[in-house]
């Protein structure tokens, strides 16, 4: 049996991607692993991130590393695929020969025919879980429509596209089936759900659906745009017991000045008020959102602005990234990069210790406090937990002596919070 290394780099967007290629190589006969290093595959996938500088110097880096080790030898063939092959496929064609071929993000069909995978559509919904067996992404839906000013995410991956819903449906019980107790729901904008399909957007219907699933206890939503917030996804939230009281909705900043030079299309006044609804309706809401900074124009007062904004709404967790010119993008040909890197990373530090204070004092009033938490695994003399309230990976963690009762992965328990760190919740389990 032929076996195939895919190597997945990038958002969970790109591990959902890899997963189901992954199912289809595994039925055209391929033993297949994920992001090993120590394996004999002859053939290796690299799935790449093309979105800021830093993902796409890490995707740079590990093809070099293959191509290295194809000219050595060590493997005989070498694809790459995803968001960078997407935007430079041409320049790593000349750069880097050594790969035997390049598909981009929108171009799956061609890696499928290149390693003859099973092009059948019955497996349109299968997966080759590379995550726990007990959480696993579902993305519902492929590229935006929005065009931010700094955002080359329609540029690689297109115009917004959902998933219908009964696919979706079919592929979260296949997933319960195989033992996943979590879902998260990511999209480039969640909330835009349906639209193309149904003329309306139709997430809060979809996740109603989605908590009928047998196994299916907590389903959590990724990355919903502020604008035009449904008003039946907060319904949904604050009255479905499976969906957990978590939101993350990147808000990037709160200064009108920014807002409409980044191309978002809501002001500081809409933010605040969808703040206010999603908490005054979902009480225990823990909302994460993201933060960028140094954009073209960016003031000192635009900045103080921000940091006043996150002193009073108080996230619960919180991002901050530093701008970044991506070329084609409205930012990188219409406005001058103006904000030095310096104070670029001055105010990057500066947000995150006013943050890292925020997080500090909101874990100190957790303690005491019973939780249900969900047991991701063991590390040293501790067994990692999260709450609904954490997203795994990005999230902070709860830390459980391993000293008392043996746990097992994938289960939950009753938990009493006993202390407390900046980004940590230590606790007991009572049952």
């Amino acid at each position: 049996m032929q076996k195939i290394n895919v190597i997945t780099l990038g958002c969970s967007k790109n591990t959902v991607d890899s997963e189901h290629l992954m199912a289809r190589l595994a039925a055209a006969g391929y033993e297949v692993v994920f992001d090993s290093d120590r394996t004999d595959a002859q053939t290796v996938v690299i799935n790449t991130c093309g979105f800021i500088g830093d993902a796409k110097q890490e995707s740079i880096e590990m093809i070099l590393r293959a191509a290295e080790a194809k000219n050595r030898g060590k493997i005989e063939r070498l694809f790459v695929i995803g968001c960078l092959s997407e935007r430079y496929a041409d320049e790593l064609r000349a750069e880097i020969p050594e790969v035997d071929d390049y598909f981009g993000a929108r171009t799956w069909e061609g890696i499928i025919a290149a390693l003859e995978a099973d092009p059948s559509e019955t497996l349109k919904t299968e997966r080759h879980l590379t995550t726990p067996k007990h959480y696993a992404y579902l993305k519902i839906s492929e590229g935006c429509n929005w065009m931010c000013g700094y955002c080359a995410i329609p540029l690689i991956r297109g115009r917004h596209v959902s998933v219908p819903m009964e696919e979706l449906e079919e592929e979260a019980r296949k997933l319960a089936a195989k033992g996943v107790k979590e879902l998260i729901l990511i999209a480039q904008d969640s909330t835009y759900y349906g639209i193309d399909l149904y003329g309306k957007r139709t997430l809060a219907e979809l996740m109603r659906r989605l908590c009928k699933i047998e196994g299916i206890e907590w389903i959590r939503l990724h990355y919903a745009y502020p604008a035009a917030f449904p008003d039946e996804v907060i319904e949904v939230m604050a009255t479905e017991p499976k969906i957990c009281k978590y939101l993350d909705i990147p808000f990037q900043h709160i200064s009108d000045n920014q807002l409409h030079a980044m191309l978002r299309r809501h002001t500081k006044a809409e933010a605040v008020a969808l703040i206010h609804k999603l908490r005054s309706r979902i009480p225990d809401l823990a909302l994460r959102t993201t933060m960028l900074v140094g954009y073209p124009g960016e003031t000192e007062a635009d900045f103080a602005e921000l940091c006043d904004f996150v002193r009073e709404v108080r996230f619960e967790r919180l991002g901050v990234f530093p701008y970044s010119e991506e070329e084609g993008t409205h930012s990188a040909e219409k406005l001058t990069d103006d904000v030095p890197e310096a104070i670029k990373q001055q105010r990057v530090d500066h947000l995150m210790a006013l943050q890292q204070q925020i997080a500090t004092e909101l874990n100190q009033e957790r303690i005491g406090k019973q939780m249900c938490v969900i047991v991701d695994g063991r590390q040293g003399d501790f067994y990692v937990a999260r709450s609904e309230y954490d997203s795994p990976e990005v999230d902070q963690e709860i830390l459980i002596p391993a000293n008392g009762k043996r746990l097992i992965k994938g289960r939950f328990y009753e938990v009493k919070i006993t202390d407390a760190a900046d980004y940590d919740l230590y606790g007991e389990v009572i049952r």
